[in-house]
């Protein structure tokens, strides 16, 4: 039985491989690999990656998402030519789930040759905008809990929920 959306119909099938992307692959995209995971486990193969790679993990993602029992701190960054030089083809994954333009462009530029669906989801960017603990921590669980909803929306509540 297919699982209900929150429009009220039959939640498309989880892919059997996700990427996401975006800028840099410390903020927005590993919090949604972490989170997809934790969701729905091992019912795909899931990665991120950004546009460059020229930042660690943010700090404060791997702390909101401890919050709910994800792991981030041992995630290290990787952009696009890395992840290819490592041996992931992108061909080889069903959907791209692009967090920002950039990451979107870049993308489309990728697949052009492959049949691959890129979806863009616009999730909001938590970096720089304040520099008050408490708000900054706000933003990203907002952040976090945007992800959440865009997951559970394209694929249906995840098992066991």
């Amino acid at each position: 039985m297919a699982a209900e959306s929150a429009t009220g119909g039959a939640a498309p099938a989880l892919p059997q491989s996700v990427l996401f992307c975006c800028d840099h692959n410390a903020v927005r995209s590993p919090m949604a690999e972490g989170i997809m995971k934790k969701l729905y486990g091992t019912r795909a193969y899931i990665q991120s990656v950004g546009v460059n790679n020229d930042m660690e993990i943010d700090g404060f993602a791997v702390a909101v998402c401890a919050e709910i029992g994800v792991e981030l701190s041992r995630h290290r960054s990787r952009s696009f030519d890395e992840m290819e030089q490592w041996g992931d083809d992108l061909s080889s994954f069903d959907l791209v789930l692009a967090l920002s333009p950039a990451s979107q462009r870049r993308a489309l530029d990728l697949t052009q040759f492959y049949h691959l669906d890129v979806e863009y989801w616009p999730v909001l960017d938590p970096t720089g905008m304040v520099d008050d603990r408490d708000t900054r921590m706000a933003l990203y669980r907002q952040t976090r809990d945007q992800i959440i909803a865009r997951l559970t929306e394209r694929f249906g509540p995840p098992p066991g929920a």
